[in-house]
């Protein structure tokens, strides 16, 4: 079995625009003239940070937060599959054909549209990654979020396949236990072996 780790490291990932840049504070340290029992920081940054998941209440006040989301949902087979800059509701329609229910589409600059989304939800999907800091068109943002996790589909961004060969793998996103939050780091990883 080989493991695949899809995630950004969080320090060094692109931020995206307006959101804030995680930094750490050594609270207690090993390395002083007189040092401390143990190291210890203080780490601070946004809920959408590098890799991460975007639960419903992203974009729903009253929808689930991240301590809510269905682990089921971002862990289990999926398929990787090698997207374009635009991706067509057809193209999508065609990935999710076979029953797949968690899609990780690679392209640094690949984002769907709203009726790709929509696509998506009628087949019943439970995942969908994309390795760009957003999912959506830059001027649709909010619909095809709000398509996405109003129905549910977990959103994972900032995911980086560019080890990962298109195929059938098992999948392990799963967010931290956090309550009220719209979104939360997670370190991605995709199992070669496994998938189905």
């Amino acid at each position: 079995m080989k493991i695949y780790d899809i995630s950004k490291e969080l320090f060094s990932a692109p931020v995206y625009p307006g959101d804030p840049a995680p930094s750490v504070e050594t609270l207690l340290s090993k390395n002083k003239p007189y040092p401390d029992s143990c190291q210890l920081s203080r780490l601070t940054m946004g809920s959408h940070s590098s890799t991460h998941l975007d639960s419903p209440r992203h974009f729903n006040k009253n929808g689930r937060d991240v301590s809510e989301v269905d682990l089921y949902r971002c862990v289990g087979p999926c398929k990787v599959v090698q997207g374009k800059e635009r991706i067509s509701a057809k193209q999508v329609e065609e990935f999710l054909q076979d029953g797949t229910k968690r899609l990780l589409i690679k392209g640094k600059k690949t984002v769907i549209s709203r009726e790709c989304a929509r696509a998506a939800v009628r087949y019943g999907l439970y995942c969908l990654g994309v390795e760009g800091m957003s999912i959506g068109y830059p001027d649709d943002e909010w619909g095809v979020h709000y398509e996405l996790l109003s129905s549910n589909v977990v959103i994972l961004e900032s995911i980086n396949l560019e080890k990962v060969k298109s195929g059938n793998y098992f999948l392990a996103a799963q967010p931290l236990k956090m309550s009220g939050l719209d979104g939360s780091p997670v370190r991605a990883i995709l199992l070669d072996g496994m998938g189905g």
